[in-house]
Formats: C-alpha cells, structure tokens, sequence
C-alpha cells in the first residue's frame, strides 16, 4: 500500500509539472531568488521608501522668527523675538558628551566661548555601542588650555555590553551628565544647552537668549544641516539642539524633542565632518545606528572618500522623510554649495588648518 501511495504522489506531481510551461520554470527559479535577494540587498531602502504609508510626521514646530544683525542693539533684538531685556546676562553652561570629535569640539568651543560660564564635558572608555575606546579627550586636553579655568571635565566606565541596545548606553551617559551639571554649579534660570558636539549654536543665537528675558522655558533651535562639511548643505531640518533655562529637579540632559518652539537659523549642524578617513570608519561602527552597517565594504576606506566626495549616503540609506515628496526631493548626492558665508568665524580664520570643512576640499587624510 505504502509503495503505491508513493507511485500515486509521484505520478501526480509528474503532472502537475508537465503542466507548468517554460516560462513558469524561468519565474520560479530564476525570478523568485532573484526578488529575494534583491530584499537582501535594498530591503532597508524599501522600507524608508515606504515610510509615508506607515508612519505620520511629528506635529510641525512653531517657528520663531530669528532677527540678527551685528549693528542692532540687543533691546531692539529682544524686543523684535517680542522678549524684553534684562538687566544682566544670565550664565549659560554648554554640556556635551564627547567621543572622537576633536575638530568639530575646537569649532564649537572657539564659535560660543565668550558667553560660556561653564564648558562641561563627559567622556567614556566605551562607544555607545560597547565598544573600547580610547579617551581621546583626554589625550588632546592641551589642545583646549583656552577653555580650562571654565572646563569641568568628567569621566564615566563603559559597561561594555556588545549585544545591548545602544541608546541604553546614551541614555546613561546623559544621566551621567546630570550630575556632572550639578558639579559644574548650575542653578535655577541658568541657561543650558543641550545638544551634540557636531550641533554648534551660533555666537550671537547664545548671546541673544542670555540678554533676553521671558524666553521660552525650552527652545530648540533649528540648525543648517551639512553633511561631510560645509559644502553639503542637506537642507535647514536640523531640530534636537535645545537651549533650556535650568530648573533644579526638573530639567534633565537629553536628546529628543522637548518642546513645541524652535528659533529659526540658530547655528550648524556638521555631521560626520572628519578630517581623517579612520575617523568615519570608527564612528559608523560606534554610534547608536551601526545597525546601518549593514555590509562590510561599506568601511573600505577607498568608498568612504568616494562618498564623501559625491555628497552621497554613507550607508546607501534613502532620505529619512514623511512624504513621497521629499524623500523623492531628497534622492540622490547633495547638491555641493560653494558659499563659505555665515560660517563660524574661527573656522574661516583658520582656513588653511581646516580646509576640509570648507568647499573644494573633500579629500581627507588616511590616518
């Protein structure tokens, strides 16, 4: 019975194949696999493709118009943003996490230091991702003597942990920087900044927020946003730095969106703005979305550059956009720009030190 149950299924699939002409048996082993590993390939850029159909955009910022210019007094500024003015300045502190970025921390210290109080800084032994690093801060600290009588500098162990979700190990460190905060002597209606290191506030954004009173208790401040340098403009979307008038028990260090109000054309976002090609390397694999990393050839030195140069995506990632519009809007290499104006003052002071940032310069050092 067994041996003819067996003929049977045999016979019947025998037919079944007969039945299925050439171009069937073409489809089924020649297009199916190759679908398949096309998914492989460009599944990610399928699924930022089709974003708009399964997640809305966030609630729209209220913009605040920003006025500037060097030969209007600050009443009037303030009392263009519809702020007054106060009798004194109130303190500012600038807190950062810092992993690798020398350069961009130069810019950016150099770009807000006559309004600082405090420059606070928090370094680990371990990437975001639990991965060992050196304390580069550390190393370079003879680089930031301009800023020592107003640094506090602290440290914090990396717990190391590989298979983790790397915004457990940002998140600690931020909590980590609360407290070195609190060291650092900020008090109540003292102004803070939170953003990353390569999220630079420009000098007179600063200077205007700590002359103005009645400012918003938390105001974002939206940035240009550059990739590479400063000759890829992407566009001015740049949201997550934030300006925020310290409240003790209240105010915590983070990264997210914290408030509906945002000051239009407040600073530069640079980012993966490296002079040496090692350094994009480490930060792709260290930064919270190394997930992106999703072939190895993507760290060959010889692409990386070839990137850089074409303003293309170094994770060969589609624009992370609500709409059709403008992921379709944003496809392909950034246009390169060649206007240096409006740039942080120390930069173009110090052009031939930091050519790379600047546009025509995409070729970076290989160490």
């Amino acid at each position: 019975m067994l041996q003819e149950s067996s003929r049977l299924s045999m016979s019947r699939i025998r037919c079944i194949l007969r039945g299925i002409d050439f171009k069937t048996y073409i489809f089924v082993f020649v297009m199916i696999p190759t679908c398949i590993f096309g998914i492989y390939l460009h599944g990610q850029k399928i699924s930022y493709f089709l974003r708009p159909l399964w997640e809305s955009p966030p609630k729209p910022f209220h913009d605040i118009p920003h006025y500037y210019h060097e030969n209007v007094s600050m009443e009037t500024l303030c009392k263009l943003h519809g702020w007054g003015i106060r009798e004194f300045p109130r303190r500012v502190y600038d807190a950062v996490l810092f992993s690798n970025e020398v350069d961009i921390l130069t810019l950016r210290w150099q770009e807000l230091y006559p309004y600082i109080t405090q420059f606070v800084l928090l370094e680990s032994n371990s990437t975001f991702t639990g991965i060992p690093k050196p304390m580069v801060f550390a190393s370079n600290r003879d680089q930031f003597k301009f800023v020592e009588p107003r640094l506090t500098y602290g440290t914090i162990g990396g717990r190391f942990k590989k298979a983790e979700n790397p915004f457990v190990e940002e998140a600690l460190q931020r909590v980590a920087l609360d407290q070195l905060l609190k060291i650092a002597g900020i008090t109540d209606d003292d102004l803070l900044i939170m953003s990353d290191v390569d999220e630079i506030p420009s000098r007179h954004t600063i200077n205007l927020l700590r002359w103005c009173d009645d400012i918003p208790q938390v105001l974002h401040l939206r940035l240009k946003n550059y990739l590479y340098s400063f000759e890829f403009l992407v566009d001015n979307n740049s949201w997550r730095a934030s300006v925020h008038r310290y409240q003790t028990g209240k105010t915590r260090y983070a990264h997210y969106r914290q408030s509906d109000e945002i000051l239009a054309d407040a600073g530069w976002h640079c980012s993966f703005c490296f002079r040496h090609i090692s350094e994009f390397i480490f930060k792709m694999k260290a930064y919270s979305h190394n997930d992106r990393v999703r072939f190895s050839h993507y760290l060959n030195p010889k692409r990386i550059q070839k990137v850089i140069c074409k303003g293309a995506d170094l994770f060969d990632m589609l624009p992370e956009e609500y709409t059709f519009k403008e992921i379709i809007g944003k496809m392909g290499p950034i246009p390169h720009s060649y206007s240096a104006v409006h740039l942080p003052s120390f930069l173009l002071e110090n052009a031939d030190k930091y050519k790379f940032l600047l546009p025509g310069n995409c070729m970076r050092e290989s160490g």
